[in-house]
């Protein structure tokens, strides 16, 4: 009853209201229309801006279809007459059905089948899928109590029996009849139609085998394995969108090791599905790098094999045994309980919106890097000059101030390109590139790997580098000697930034700025001299800086950003030194956040935790077999290093894991002004500037 009654309350309640708010809206002004095909999974989007289009109209029908998901207010205005004895709880689940509003996945379009048309929902919208888990599906559940949620949300809306689906496998597609629903075990009971009318992927299966099959299973197939058969009256809607809500839960959202945290005491939702869920659509819509995303799938199948070889070796210990090899298995098990903590803080970190911007990561692994093509063979230094076109006056400037100096020996040449992106592709070690005025429009990153020197000719404002499309980052370099000057550059859905350091040294002088996602990052070993320059916009941090890292910002404006520098004070490895900055005579002003912040590790000490280890310590016996304290599971939160006490080789003890999690891992990550950041060992030289009408102050740390 507590569990009803909490779920009806979340049904009624309209409790997104205020988190959908910042989420998605959808008023014909701006929309994504995302697309799946759940058998080969491309991924296609269409953004627009303009006039409603088809595919604006479809959305839309696909959100105003007879669902579960819409305030039952609007179908029963003008129904006061009825009686007030009606269950309003149930009230949302019954509309009147005048014909489905959902599309049609025509099957037939592409391959030839003999199977029926079913329905389209893998297409759906954020919000669509927010409001549904939150309100519907999941409410205020607790990770144990996920199942029976979903149990009780399908027995609401699936159909009980007589309807037709297509039973969807790896290797088979078949037309059955449901027969009935186990909701608690998620499954349904089917019968073949027949004639049989299946398609097979790879083999070979007439009636008699799948009659076998389905024997085998007693008839039971998973119900996120059945698609809807399409049906224009609207009666199987609901079952369709229901279906299509457990299937993506169970391939996105869920994870295996969800329903053995024994911090059991918190709302799944908040905690895991809001985060994995927004991660997906970043992702589907190219607001997280490549290589993040290679990164993120590695840690989720090493986190799942990791798993499954730690289930199989705590299935496979006796409560009561002393044997050696129980003995080495245990520790094997710690050390598999360790990576596996690790491997789940690390998922974390990337899931979570505020974490991923603050900690980032090692960077675009994923992307291909391209090698230093060194000196040219005949020794020749080449002048790359830039213009789509120039005045007689331009031309005899470029001449007398520019070229002529720089070809007085025979040893140079010149060469002419339209646009950017080509002439530093031509470059070799120690050309120039000499960018005339214009609007350089760029449809792919510019990546300098040699020690080149880029110039704009005339005043930044003058010479503007735009880059539009969506794509990881906008300039990246990684030569040794790299110089920049006089250059706007306008950034557009560049993931990784406008600007990335990601090794060597970059020297920017006189340049602007102008961001639009994040500002200039410095990686690890890389070395930036920012010199004189603009740089204003960023929805992140204007400056980046990774530990290891050599950064010297003198006389230049950052403003107008999320926060002005961010400053990564943590090491995945021990012999990674901690960053070293110079900054002098900059104007930081008027950011949302800090002016400059300084992300750390929070190592202090739970109180529970505090006196314990010293007493723990003088209890653990010689004989005790080695044991490893457990990784930290979550920002902010700090493994019981006790938990290993009950790991001992003595006769009717059982190997238990038992872990003092914090109850508020979501809100043990913090930021605070601080006074003393001045004195940080992290600042080699910090004199001269000037601090303005930053949001929250001018300087900050942020504790994970």
């Amino acid at each position: 009853m507590e569990q009803d009654s909490r779920k009806m309350a979340s049904f009624e309640s309209g409790k997104p209201a205020d988190e959908l708010s910042n989420v998605f809206v959808v008023e014909g002004e701006s929309f994504v229309n995302v697309e799946l095909n759940m058998e080969n999974d491309p991924i296609n989007i269409s953004n627009s801006s303009d006039d409603v289009s088809p595919n604006v109209q479809q959305v839309l029908a696909i959100t105003q279809a007879p669902t579960p998901f819409q305030n039952s207010e609007d179908n029963d205005a003008g129904d006061e007459d009825e009686s007030d004895d009606d269950d309003s709880g149930t009230d949302h689940f019954h509309s009147e059905k005048l014909g489905t509003r959902l599309q049609r996945f025509e099957r037939n379009a592409e391959v030839t089948s003999s199977l029926p048309d079913t329905f389209k929902t893998n297409h759906l919208l954020f919000y669509e899928r927010f409001k549904a888990y939150q309100d519907y599906m999941l409410g205020d559940c607790k990770p144990s109590e996920v199942k029976s949620f979903i149990a009780d949300y399908l027995e609401k809306v699936v159909e009980p029996c007589d309807w037709l689906a297509l039973w969807s496998t790896r290797c088979f597609d078949v037309l059955v009849e449901v027969k009935d629903v186990d909701y608690k075990g998620l499954k349904a009971c089917v019968s073949l139609v027949l004639p049989l009318q299946i398609d097979t992927r790879g083999c070979e299966l007439n009636e008699e085998a799948m009659k076998c099959l389905l024997e085998a299973t007693q008839h039971k197939v998973l119900l996120e394995e059945l698609q809807v058969v399409y049906e224009e009256s609207g009666d199987f809607d609901q079952t369709a969108l229901a279906l299509e809500h457990l299937r993506f839960f169970y391939k996105h959202i869920w994870r295996e090791w969800d329903e053995e945290d024994e911090d059991d005491d918190f709302d799944y939702f908040v905690r895991c599905v809001e985060p994995r869920l927004r991660l997906y659509y970043d992702m589907l819509e190219d607001r997280v790098s490549a290589g993040l995303v290679v990164e993120y799938q590695t840690l989720l199948q090493n986190c799942s094999q990791c798993f499954q070889e730690f289930s199989v070796l705590r299935n496979g210990l006796s409560s009561d045994s002393d044997s050696e090899v129980d003995n080495v298995s245990m520790v094997e098990g710690l050390k598999l309980h360790d990576q596996l903590e690790t491997f789940k803080r690390k998922l974390h970190i990337i899931e979570n919106p505020l974490l991923r911007y603050v900690l980032g990561y090692k960077g675009n692994t994923g992307q291909q890097s391209v090698e230093s093509r060194g000196p040219r063979e005949s020794g020749l230094r080449v002048v790359h000059v830039v213009t789509t076109s120039c005045s007689i006056v331009q031309l005899q400037s470029l001449l007398g101030v520019k070229l002529l100096p720089m070809c007085s020996s025979g040893e140079t040449e010149i060469q002419f390109h339209s646009e950017p992106v080509s002439a530093v592709e031509s470059c070799h070690e120690g050309d120039v590139v000499i960018v005339l005025p214009g609007l350089y429009s760029v449809s792919s990153s510019i990546i300098i790997p040699d020690s080149i020197t880029i110039e704009g000719f005339g005043f930044p404002d003058d010479v503007v580098i735009e880059k539009k499309n969506k794509g990881d980052s906008f300039v990246e370099s990684t030569g040794a000697d790299v110089k920049l000057s006089n250059i706007k550059f306008i950034q557009h859905d560049a993931i990784e930034g406008i600007l990335c350091v990601r090794q060597g040294t970059l020297n920017l002088e006189n340049c602007v700025l102008q961001c639009q996602t994040t500002g200039v990052i410095v990686r690890t070993s890389a070395c930036l001299n920012m010199n004189m320059c603009d740089l204003y916009g960023s929805k992140g941090a204007g400056v980046e800086i990774y530990p290891g890292s050599v950064c010297r910002l003198v006389s230049n404006g950052i403003h107008h950003c999320k926060d002005g520098i961010l400053i990564k004070d943590f090491v995945d490895e021990l012999n990674v030194a901690m960053p070293s900055i110079t900054m002098e005579n900059n104007v930081i002003h008027n950011n949302e956040g800090y002016g400059v912040i300084l992300v750390k590790p929070n190592t202090r000490i739970p109180p529970e935790f505090e006196g314990q280890t010293a007493e723990d310590k003088q209890q653990e016996g010689p004989s005790d077999p080695p044991s490893t304290p457990t990784t930290v599971s979550q920002p902010g939160s700090t493994e019981d290093s006790s938990s290993t006490d009950d790991v001992v080789p003595t006769s009717g003890r059982k190997w238990q894991f038992s872990r003092q999690l914090s109850r508020n891992k979501e809100a043990s990550c913090s930021s605070r002004p601080v006074q003393d950041l001045l004195d940080h060992q992290v600042f080699v030289s910090i004199q001269g500037n000037q601090f303005r009408r930053n949001g929250i102050g001018d300087f900050g740390t942020f504790l994970y």
